[in-house]
């Protein structure tokens, strides 16, 4: 199991990097106690592989609670838990900066009658055993909030986009999903139902696959959906997009749309994107 620590300077940027690690598979837990991140490993082993990456944001905000952070992770390399720290820094000018423009008070400024300037010097000083043990460090001083979750895709992905892709086929008749980016109708092509040996099959089935694809407005229509998600996904992954839903309709949801996702999702994959195909309708009964 991989197990994340993110920290650093309260205004650097956790919020937003947890929300980023959790658009890639990361299991997200904000402002864990570190004393009880040893007893929270334990429970994650026990997910039994349903859990597999863990980030836990760890800062100033509990206070002399931070105390425990070394310790804990000590704890959890005795135990063979492997771990690394992310650690989000930033100029303290800038800091300050952003702490007026949001107008939220620093943590370390609760119940105590320091500056702001001071709370940032307390709160360094705190965070500097943790600094020293990084294994990765951003200074997100001159980054933007895209640029922030372009150095974490670079350190956390392995390979591949870091978009994922959701190509999912549907029926019409049961509505459109809510959740896509982008809808095709393929029911302008020959629809398999009105055969009687491919009626009760779907679109997995080799046969049904066949028939759809032996027309030639079907493989001339498969192109040319190719060549503009090729063409779309670059522009969707330079804007910042961390998921993309294409919905693929047929009627039913099972025999052409299947089809037609199935192949999209190949095609995708190809290209290097994380591509999940699942397909809502197709164990549906026709009315």
């Amino acid at each position: 199991m991989e197990f994340l620590i993110v920290t650093g300077m309260s205004g650097a940027g956790k919020s937003g990097a947890a929300n980023v690690l959790e658009d890639m598979g990361y299991y997200c837990i904000d402002n864990i106690p570190p004393a009880l991140i040893a007893k929270f490993s334990e429970i994650c082993m026990q997910s039994k592989g349903k859990i597999s990456k863990v980030a836990m944001v760890v800062d100033s905000r509990g206070g002399d609670l931070f105390g425990d952070l070394l310790e804990s992770l000590d704890r959890l390399k005795e135990r063979d838990n492997c771990y690394k720290i992310l650690f989000l820094d930033c100029d303290d000018d800038v800091l300050i900066t952003r702490y007026k423009e949001t107008r939220r008070k620093h943590p370390l400024c609760e119940g105590a009658a320091v500056t702001l300037q001071e709370a940032i010097r307390r709160e360094r000083e705190l965070l500097q055993p943790a600094h020293q043990r990084a294994n990765y460090i951003i200074d997100t001083t001159l980054l933007t909030a895209a640029q922030l979750r372009d150095k974490i895709y670079q350190i956390f992905l392995d390979g591949g986009s870091r978009m994922l892709i959701n190509c999912m086929s549907f029926g019409f008749k049961y509505g459109l999903p809510s959740d896509a980016d982008l809808v095709f109708d393929v029911r302008c092509l020959p629809n398999p139902f009105y055969i009687p040996e491919l009626k009760e099959k779907t679109g997995r089935d080799r046969p049904v696959e066949d028939y759809v694809l032996s027309f030639e407005q079907s493989t001339t229509l498969l192109d040319k959906l190719k060549d503009l998600l090729g063409y779309l996904a670059p522009l969707y992954v330079e804007e910042g997009k961390s998921q993309l839903m294409v919905a693929i309709g047929c009627t039913g949801g099972k025999h052409r749309s299947v089809v037609f996702t199935e192949h999209l999702g190949a095609f995708l994959t190809e290209q290097g994107y994380r591509v999940v195909c699942n397909h809502r309708d197709i164990l549906k009964t026709k009315k």
